[in-house]
């Protein structure tokens, strides 16, 4: 790319690098040493992964307060740290070896060395930042290809020397490498290393090296000239810091912690770049005498042309003359010919300042956003760029909340790519399972971690979505006949049944609109499926089928149980809109009464305080809990041929648990329609039953199971030993002969 690159840019890939240590001559050693030499040279042994900066080298760096060693082998006396001894001495291959002496970092501060191949002499200086972990323990500095090097070289008043240039060549008068790239002489400096005594050892390293991110280059450390915003300067920094605490909303929450401390430890911001077009650095030089001329004033000059002309291009279109004002003269010299400044804005910087382009330019935008929506990536991106700008210019962060977001990965949790076969494209999966799985499928997920995706996954979605669907069907089914203004029951005629199922509606709505407004679009999708699934379909709605379809048409009991229908309706639809977007309006559009034209323009569900009932809540939930022992029962009953359909069994219940016996007899009238049987019978089941079922669930909880006494009801299938009471309706039960009669007297 030849150019420069801010921290944020750089990606780290593996790469296989020689692995050198090479040896410097001592011009000079501390005087405890000097005596033990013997007239033997001492050398400083160094060790490095990129060869291609040793033509830069002007210093070698120790740890001041880390003790170091003097080791003699081959003849030769080595300096190494006392902590790498052991390593260097294998790198050595063991050789036989002795020790010299001891003496701490801070002993070798300012003696000097010759460079292995330069008639050059460098100094060595104490830094902190030596380590112990790797090498020797001992650093080679060429402030001019890194940053700590950097700011040691400019501690130690060094040049700040770079032999490279933009094409990442050696120039001239770098003798031996003059044209060739750092790559190339990568192996050619290892080699004349060798021919000239002072190459130690080389291994090759396996490890991650940084990499431009745009073009997927390793990135070379040159100390140039660019331009930087300095963070430290006017408690800029702290500035931005106490507004990542104090006024914005982090979801989810690690995401403040990530984006303070990338904040609290990064460098300055290098915010030039050096390429062919972008949105220029409004900066002129005088031609005469190079002074800078930066002034808002002739920004905001410029900025006028580029509104009024073509842009950015109006910069790479006119001389510098015709970019000025008329009779802009250099404040130092007097001179009136400029050169424009040849650097772009970082595309961080553009994207920064996108808040500022957007909202406060369109008067039906508000500043700041409500909320940024990107990936993690972006802490270090967008959100970090737009941060650093806004509270530098505002005093105030751009936005009110933050959402990070993973990344999309396959089944396995591999990342998508066609030469691994995983990649899924959207194109094939919307004529096959629709926009609206898909959108249930991306608020199923976990948007803050990476968000799989595979047919498997997606099929099972579609299950999720023709259950809902389904829901909505029966919903409306049921509602056919039914007008609220003329039908609707008050809360005193709803069955338990009906206030039970009303109940948990309601913390449905408070749970469901807590995680929307908290962005827990997975909680949405849960919770409301598993309402489906469960409260409604195995439970709520499987129980009142026979009051809606063997009631009389008019009958409070099944007009009770429609209002409660239409209620889960109406807020149901509302809940699922803002994800099942085309779902939600068709079926809005087939509910009776009067309603919005759309139900996007409903107002959101909320649930009346009346809805909510705990001791029905805690009752219920009991109850709910025998009903599936005595679910297992019929089961077993129909495994052994007892029975066909529940109706057929007459449930016989022994409670031992404490609570049970008072709230069954309570409950008893109730039963027999809870658990879709058409007889139940409390005590006796430790007796003799043709199906005997002991709870696991439930200690001490004996249910019984036997064929239902009587005949089966023509009508409503329940077994009753009233069937056959009516002389005209010799085939119905005692429940069905009056909502016949009645049927038959008003035809």
């Amino acid at each position: 790319c030849k150019t420069a690159l801010a921290q944020a840019e750089v990606e780290y890939e593996d790469q296989r690098t020689p692995s050198v240590w090479v040896k410097f001559p001592l011009t000079s050693v501390p005087a405890e040493l000097q005596t033990k030499l013997a007239g033997r040279r001492a050398f400083a042994v160094i060790w490095t992964t990129t060869p291609w900066t040793l033509p830069a080298n002007l210093a070698i760096a120790v740890h001041p307060t880390q003790s170091y060693v003097a080791v003699e082998a081959f003849g030769e006396v080595y300096i190494v740290a006392r902590a790498r001894v052991n390593d260097f001495l294998t790198v050595l291959g063991n050789p036989k070896h002795g020790v010299l002496g001891f003496f701490e970092g801070a002993q070798l501060v300012g003696h000097t060395f010759r460079h292995p191949w330069i008639d050059r002499e460098g100094t060595i200086a104490a830094a902190d930042f030596v380590a112990m972990d790797q090498g020797t323990g001992l650093v080679h500095i060429a402030p001019g290809h890194g940053e700590e090097d950097y700011e040691l070289g400019r501690s130690l008043g060094l040049p700040i020397f770079t032999p490279v240039d933009d094409d990442g060549r050696f120039v001239p008068g770098v003798e031996h490498f003059a044209g060739l790239t750092v790559w190339e002489a990568n192996p050619r400096i290892v080699e004349h290393l060798r021919s000239v005594g002072m190459l130690v050892a080389e291994r090759r390293l396996d490890h991650t090296y940084p990499h431009c991110w745009r073009c997927k280059n390793p990135t070379l450390f040159r100390a140039t000239e660019q331009w930087f915003i300095e963070l430290d300067k006017q408690g800029f920094r702290a500035s931005v810091l106490e507004a990542i605490k104090r006024d914005v909303q982090w979801i989810p929450p690690w995401g403040e912690e990530r984006i303070y401390n990338m904040v609290a430890h990064r460098p300055e911001w290098v915010i030039s770049r050096q390429r062919v077009w972008g949105v220029p650095i409004v900066a002129f030089y005088c031609a005469g005498c190079g002074t800078l001329l930066l002034e808002e004033r002739i920004i905001d000059h410029v900025a006028r042309i580029f509104r009024e002309g073509q842009g950015a291009d109006e910069w790479y279109a006119r001389a510098a003359r015709a970019l000025l004002p008329p009779g802009t003269r250099c404040a130092k010299c007097g001179g009136d010919r400029f050169a424009k400044e040849t650097d772009i804005l970082d595309v961080w910087f553009d994207s920064g300042c996108s808040h500022a382009a957007v909202l406060e330019t369109r008067p039906e935008l508000r500043w700041p956003a409500e909320m940024y929506i990107e990936g993690s990536d972006q802490h270090r991106g967008w959100f970090q760029s737009s941060l650093l700008e806004s509270v530098g210019t505002r005093g105030a962060p751009p936005f009110k909340a933050v959402i990070t977001h993973g990344f999309f990965v396959d089944g396995e949790g591999r990342k998508m790519s066609k030469s691994l076969g995983n990649y899924i494209a959207l194109e094939e999966l919307v004529p096959k399972y629709g926009a609206e799985v898909l959108r249930l499928w991306v608020t199923s997920e976990d948007y803050t971690q990476d968000i799989r995706v595979s047919l498997e996954i997606l099929d099972r979605l579609a299950d999720a979505y023709r259950r809902i669907r389904n829901t909505f069907r029966f919903l409306l089914g049921n509602l056919s006949d039914f007008d609220p203004a003329r039908d609707r029951q008050s809360s005193a005629r709803l069955d338990e049944i009906d206030r039970w199922i009303l109940d948990r509606l309601g913390r449905l709505v408070g749970r469901v609109t807590r995680a929307y407004e908290t962005y827990e679009f997975h909680t949405v999708f849960h919770a409301v499926h598993n309402f489906c699934a469960v409260d409604l379909s195995a439970q709520y709605l499987d129980i009142i089928k026979d009051r809606l379809y063997t009631s009389a048409p008019d009958d409070p009991r099944r007009r009770a149980a429609q209002t409660t229908c239409y209620d889960i309706f109406s807020a149901f639809a509302r809940l699922m809109a803002p994800i099942l977007t085309f779902t939600a309006e068709e079926a809005w559009r087939h509910v009776p009464g009067v309603k919005a034209e759309s139900v996007h323009l409903e107002r959101f569900p909320e649930a009346p305080r009346e809805w909510l009932d705990d001791t029905l809540s805690r009752e219920w939930g009991r109850l709910l809990e025998v009903r599936r022992e005595v679910a297992k029962a019929l089961e077993t009953a129909r495994a052994q041929s007892l029975i066909g359909s529940g109706l057929e069994a007459r449930v016989r219940i022994a409670a031992a648990p404490e609570d049970l016996p008072e709230l069954l007899r309570a409950k008893r009238a109730l039963l027999p329609t809870l658990f879709i049987v058409s007889q139940v019978e409390l005590g006796g089941a430790r007796a003799s039953a043709a199906v005997r079922y002991e709870s696991q669930e439930i200690p001490g909880l004996v249910i019984g199971v036997d064929r239902a006494r009587g005949r089966k009801c023509q009508r409503c299938w329940t077994w009753s030993e009233r069937v056959g009471e009516h002389p005209e309706h010799p085939g119905l039960c005692e429940r069905c002969v009056p909502v016949v009669l009645a049927r038959g007297s008003a035809s």
